[in-house]
């Protein structure tokens, strides 16, 4: 009689065979696998390389601008200004490592909404004029540091199915943003553009037609009011394998390239996207190691020496990382839990291992994005180290 498979073994095997995919092409992290000190975060370069260049097979007219904020790296930083990245950055640490690098300020945008004072003043001063804004107090604060700059608003626009929404904290309704681009204009800077976020992790096609959509439409009423817009900015949003399958960058860039040719008959001057995760997300592994196990009531846990706030933050917001141990046997459901002392610290529930001991190595796949850089030492545990091969 042939066999059902269980939730359990669809998961385990959708880990395993994930794991052998992503080693089989990469022989240095392989060789890696059982030498290096836990918890560590190897990261693939080439293949980091491999998928700018796939985005922009993919989206030919479409330049790219690498969210920093993902994996700030140096490596990964180097390796993506060498195929000509372009870079979007938040903050003066992130375009003080970007700039040493010698990456033209002409290449560097800065897309968070709301910036320190200091910050625009830095970026200014170092060549870099290119702004989001999303309030009346932004473009007065950008009018008084870097006059004559660029400035493109952020729209609101749905996240439903993003792992990682982003709408409720940033983004303004298409009248409010003509509103401020108008602002923008009178207090001496240059609007030029359109900017939004679909969602880190964004599954949903629909929250791509809806935001280009808005776009033109905000795009029309401004040239009805004289304003001549320049860029669209698309902000993030390509999605990884985690726990499941994900949207593909073609599926996602021939969506895009279709809605672009309906709603713009003359297509923008500069079109931007901003990947992030999509580029990093599913080139890193995180080697950790078991420390301990017990039996809670009907729970098995197992911990491991890395958890929540040493890296895996964005389990707090529903992050499914797949999980891969090289043991066989029955498989066992798990709670798996962090190193720290504290209760919050729960990496997975509902996770199938075959029975861990103390001193296995668990691999933790695609936590090549928001890992080292969420990472903190609570509780005295030291961070991942970061290791380019």
């Amino acid at each position: 009689m042939e066999r059902t498979l269980s939730a359990g073994d669809i998961q385990f095997g959708y880990a395993k065979r994930y794991f052998e995919e992503f080693i089989s092409s990469r022989p240095k992290i392989r060789e890696a696998l059982n030498k290096v000190e836990t918890p560590a975060i190897l990261m693939d370069l080439e293949g980091i390389k491999a998928r700018y260049v796939q985005i922009r097979y993919h989206l030919p007219e479409v330049n790219v601008y690498y969210a920093v904020k993902a994996n700030d790296h140096i490596d990964v930083l180097r390796a993506l200004a060498e195929v000509g990245s372009g870079f979007e950055v938040a903050s003066s640490g992130e375009l003080e490592k970007v700039l040493s690098l010698k990456v033209p300020p002409e290449r560097v945008i800065s897309s968070n909404p709301v910036k320190p004072e200091e910050f625009i003043d830095f970026a200014y001063r170092s060549g870099v004029n290119r702004f989001a804004v999303d309030s009346f107090t932004e473009v007065e604060k950008i009018a008084r540091v870097a006059p004559r700059s660029r400035v493109y608003v952020r729209v609101t626009v749905p996240n439903e199915g993003s792992d990682w929404p982003l709408s409720r904290k940033f983004g303004v309704d298409p009248e409010t943003a003509l509103d401020i681009l108008e602002f923008a204009k009178e207090k001496g800077l240059v609007p030029v553009g359109i900017t939004f976020h679909v969602g880190s992790q964004c599954n949903n096609l629909r929250n791509w037609f809806i935001a280009v959509r808005d776009s033109s439409y905000l795009w029309e009423r401004a040239r009805s009011r004289g304003l001549r817009l320049m860029v669209l900015n698309m902000g993030g949003g390509i999605p990884v394998r985690y726990l499941y399958e994900s949207l593909r960058v073609e599926d996602v860039a021939y969506y895009v390239k279709g809605l672009l040719r309906k709603y713009f008959s003359v297509p923008p001057y500069e079109l931007q996207i901003e990947p992030g995760r999509g580029i990093v997300g599913d080139q890193g592994v995180l080697v950790t190691r078991v420390i301990g196990k017990a039996k809670r009531g009907e729970e098995n846990w197992v911990y491991l020496d890395t958890g929540v706030f040493n890296g895996l933050a964005e389990t707090l917001g529903g992050i499914r990382y797949p999980m891969f141990l090289e043991r066989e046997g029955d498989l066992k459901e798990w709670v798996v839990g962090g190193v720290s002392c504290d209760s919050l610290d729960v990496i997975a529930r509902n996770i199938y291992l075959p029975e861990p001991e103390v001193g296995d190595r668990v691999y933790i796949l695609s936590a090549g994005a928001y890992t080292s850089v969420y990472a903190s030492e609570f509780n005295g545990f030291p961070k991942p180290k970061v290791i380019c091969l």
